[in-house]
């Protein structure tokens, strides 16, 4: 699962000279580490190995979680809900009172629907796409329908629960967009949001970066990037309208900046970096206890060696941080899912 979200800052002021943090107000888990769809954009499908990141785990990562004062955790995977103990590490996270966000195929909404409701904040679920585009780009027949069933059997239980979608933008759905925020309304769904597929770093259970033809699949040709400008400009234009306003969460300029990915990707633009504070204020945890500063980059040490604040702070992450250049980084120029938050 990917995951975005943007406020406002820059890095540096959420960093002291020493590169210390005292405070990291997000976390991400990778709480299960396989999935019930196999994406065509993704492959941690792929993993020959069920993980999870357990309540023995949880238990030992809280007193970091309260010195931390983390106030905000995701879960993600993989599929969060193929995790046997989730209910019990909801439970946890919530007695800190943290908020807890679920990120989701929704293929398990049916069956898990009380937990979901009684332990999460909100959820957001992944969404391709108009029915048949959503079920042929996730490979699983009836996905649409498996989650629009159990997106109504969450909302019997809880009317309000809020529930909003992630739409990854490929060469799959690029001339979609608009039939997939009238299936984000279909299925009652608070919002949606979307991002340009990453097929430039090692994220997403990739060992080594996709060759040339993994990205000509995902990837847009330059017919294909007139088109999807073309239904950016119609989202901008009569989405608030036709949607109601904040329906797409995206600012015109975030929108049009998906298109400039697919742009870059042919060498017809200079890759610019978003505005990113991700390092300083986040870490993305994974089930194998290893630590990254965000989806992208590599790990900066692994839980088995000392406690979170030990690996945030440690030699690695410091020194990481310290060299971190957010605009000339190659890594942060080519991200599709940045994180720029300030309390």
């Amino acid at each position: 699962m990917e995951w975005s979200t943007e406020s406002v800052a820059s890095c540096p002021e959420h960093a002291e000279p020493s590169q210390t943090l005292h405070v990291l107000p997000i976390l991400v888990i990778h709480v299960h580490s396989s999935c019930n769809c196999r994406c065509v954009m993704c492959d941690i499908w792929k993993t020959r190995e069920a993980r999870n990141f357990g309540l023995r785990e949880m238990a030992a990562l809280l007193p970091s979680i309260r010195r931390l004062a983390v106030r905000w955790a995701v879960f993600s995977g993989g599929e969060p809900l193929m995790n046997a103990e989730l209910p019990q590490l909801c439970a946890l996270l919530r007695s800190e009172g943290v908020r807890l966000t679920l990120l989701s195929t929704g293929l398990l909404f049916s069956k898990c629907a009380e937990d979901i409701v009684a332990n999460f904040d909100d959820a957001i679920v992944s969404l391709d796409g108009p029915p048949e585009v959503h079920d042929a780009i996730r490979r699983v027949n009836g996905a649409f329908e498996l989650m629009q069933a159990g997106i109504q059997t969450v909302r019997e239980l809880r009317p309000d629960f809020p529930i909003s979608a992630r739409c990854t933008v490929q060469k799959a759905n690029h001339a979609h967009l608009r039939e997939t925020v009238r299936a984000a309304r279909l299925l009652g769904l608070n919002g949606i949001s979307f991002l340009a597929v990453d097929i430039t770093s090692t994220a997403f259970n990739r060992p080594l970066v996709w060759p040339t033809n993994r990205h000509s699949e995902m990837g847009l040709s330059l017919s294909e990037i007139a088109a999807l400008e073309n239904e950016l400009e119609e989202l901008i234009v009569c989405g608030p309208g036709e949607f109601g306003p904040g329906y797409v969460v995206e600012s015109p300029e975030k929108l049009r900046r998906i298109a400039r990915h697919f742009r870059v990707q042919l060498g017809l633009e200079r890759a610019v970096a978003p505005v990113c504070n991700a390092p300083w204020v986040s870490a993305v945890i994974e089930t194998d206890g290893m630590v990254r500063p965000c989806f992208f980059h590599r790990s900066i040490g692994s839980l088995e060696d000392g406690s979170l604040e030990e690996v945030i702070n440690g030699p690695a992450a410091r020194a990481f941080r310290a060299n971190l250049d957010v605009p000339g980084n190659a890594i942060c120029r080519n991200c599709v899912c940045s994180l720029n938050y300030r309390a």
